[in-house]
């Protein structure tokens, strides 16, 4: 008779001196192990783009983490496996994957990120890319516990399903993660039409300036419809908040600012059309009229500069708040969410 051991599984301090194992047991301690290592990599990356403002230290936590699987892909490598070769190949394989993630899928998306920024489909497909990375990681870790809870029962092993805090805290960054992808998508829709209105801004076109605030304006006020409307987690309203502040801010600067704008933008253009018409006629046929229109062209000009000058500075200081604000706000909920343990 076979004899029936008990585990908790993911839950071992056990270090083997020699990597024979004398029974299953010993061999399903020896992969926990490396499991166990593995997760707590993974967790404090996790944390670090929860928690950390440093891009270089979420990095350095991803390469510890893909040191942590180079570790443990070399020792299963060379560890013998037990009854055959099966269960430890099915091991390497999951193991290999997650290395590939990291390295290709996760690497891809952050070349994404580069560009997400540049309209709302690529950031759709940058957050889009995200999940369907996480669910091939989700994927193999579910054919990973199967291959293992047949191996356990495939040699009389019951085992004691334990819920450890790393596990649970994993989950609960899922669903942060989750719901502040989903609001950041909300607000994106809308911040994207303030990046082409900037753009047509910096062009110094009229056309395209009210053509993109208007855009911004109706967005805005979708985005406003569509906040109302949202499930908040635990009850926490604070991007949701900070979201419709921003949105309130694009509708202000769209309806009541850049007309303004526009309005010296066409002024603008009309006295350097008068100029170059008044430029073009010989002093001797330039009349009254002419100069002193032009004159006052110019008057009204430097009164309205000033004017510009000052909304455009009003302008720029707020958005820089609106958008600081939203960062900070964004970083707290992960901050606040997320286990930090």
């Amino acid at each position: 008779m076979k004899q029936i051991f008990t585990i908790a599984l993911f839950f071992f301090a056990i270090s083997l001196s020699a990597q024979t194992f004398d029974n299953a047991l010993q061999y399903l301690e020896f992969v926990s192990e490396q499991q166990e290592g593995i997760t707590k990599k993974m967790w404090k990356y996790t944390k670090s783009i929860a928690h950390s403002r440093s891009d270089r230290n979420i990095e350095n936590k991803r390469k510890n983490l893909l040191k942590t699987l180079d570790k443990a892909i070399d020792k299963i490598k060379k560890a013998p496996g037990y009854d055959g070769n099966e269960f430890k190949n099915q091991l390497l394989k999951r193991l290999q994957f997650s290395k590939n993630m990291l390295n290709d899928d996760y690497a891809k998306i952050i070349d994404m990120k580069a560009v997400a920024e540049q309209s709302y489909d690529a950031m759709e497909a940058y957050m889009l890319a995200q999940e369907m990375a996480d669910k091939k990681m989700e994927e193999i870790q579910a054919e990973y516990e199967t291959n293992y809870y047949t191996f356990a029962k495939n040699h009389k092993i019951n085992i004691i399903e334990n819920e450890s805090d790393l596990s649970k805290n994993m989950t609960i960054s899922n669903e942060v993660f989750k719901h502040y992808k989903k609001m950041y998508l909300i607000y994106f829709k809308v911040y994207i039409n303030e990046v082409y209105l900037i753009e047509a801004l910096n062009n110094g076109d009229a056309n395209a300036i009210q053509q993109n605030a208007n855009a911004l304006s109706e967005s805005a006020k979708e985005g406003l419809e569509i906040l109302k409307t949202v499930e908040h987690y635990k009850n926490d309203k604070s991007i949701a908040n900070t979201t419709k502040k921003a949105f309130d801010f694009f509708i202000d600067e769209a309806e009541n600012k850049m007309p303004q704008i526009v309005e010296f933008l066409v002024l603008n253009e009309d006295l350097q059309k008068t100029q170059a018409a008044l430029e073009k006629t010989p002093q001797r046929k330039r009349t009254k009229e002419q100069i002193d229109g032009y004159n006052n062209m110019v008057n009204d000009f430097n009164k309205k500069v000033k004017i510009y000058n000052k909304l455009n500075d009003e302008l720029n200081n707020k958005r820089q708040t609106v958008i600081n604000n939203l960062n900070n706000t964004n970083q707290n909920f992960l901050s606040k969410h997320i286990p930090n343990d």
